[in-house]
């Protein structure tokens, strides 16, 4: 069962990633994007978004979960978990998560190249191409795999449920934080998502394929 849950995910999240890339590549979605940046600004003065004086801020704060500082202290934290209870799988489930998608998804951007939105001002600084979102796939590749991992130690479903359901709730407030500041397109953010996705999937079937064919070996 799990297999087919992970293998779906795996399968869902390139699809997705796919027709975001095309999406990204495309005229008619550039268009898209552009109105979903500019129906979330004051057509009066574009600098400023719309929503509650505070929502800016709250959108700042919310982007920096996904960020670099923030992940790296939470993959320390996790990591020295591990390692003092000796759990290197776990350990190295932990660190391909995160490293293998930080290097992935940089090829990526210098492979798409796509230009950041210049449609409205920045409420962030950034420097890197805009397809896909890092920040968004870095929350669904990380929330994720921190949430699969926690689930794996929760004693009933409706916690593992619970825990699976707030690690995607926060990618996709963290996706959503990236359009409302102007720094990513809406497809940039469903690439991100999507790649993040597909790439915990990955990471955390392989994991459970070698515990699989541990367990079969030991009862041989």
């Amino acid at each position: 069962m799990i297999t087919l849950i992970l293998i779906s995910v795996i399968a869902a999240g390139v699809f997705v990633f796919l027709f975001a890339a095309a999406l990204a590549t495309g005229g008619e979605a550039l268009a898209i994007d552009r109105r979903i940046l500019l129906s979330l600004r004051h057509p009066g003065n574009l600098a400023i978004p719309i929503g509650p004086a505070w929502m800016a801020g709250a959108a700042k704060d919310v982007t920096a979960l996904a960020g670099t500082p923030v992940l790296t202290i939470f993959t320390l934290i996790l990591s020295g978990y591990f390692v003092l209870k000796r759990q290197w799988r776990m350990l190295a489930l932990v660190l391909i998560a995160v490293l293998g998608e930080t290097l992935i998804v940089d090829v990526l951007k210098d492979l798409f190249d796509r230009q950041r939105p210049d449609v409205v001002p920045h409420l962030v600084k950034v420097s890197s191409p805009s397809f896909p979102s890092g920040h968004s796939a870095s929350a669904a590749a990380v929330y994720l795999t921190f949430g699969a991992i926690l689930a794996r130690t929760a004693s009933s479903a409706a916690v593992r449920r619970y825990v699976i359901a707030i690690a995607v709730l926060l990618a996709l407030v963290i996706g959503v934080s990236r359009v409302y500041l102007g720094v990513h397109y809406l497809s940039d953010v469903i690439g991100g998502l999507s790649f993040g996705a597909a790439w915990a999937a990955l990471v955390f079937l392989v994991a459970h394929r070698i515990e699989l064919r541990r367990r079969g070996r030991s009862l041989r």
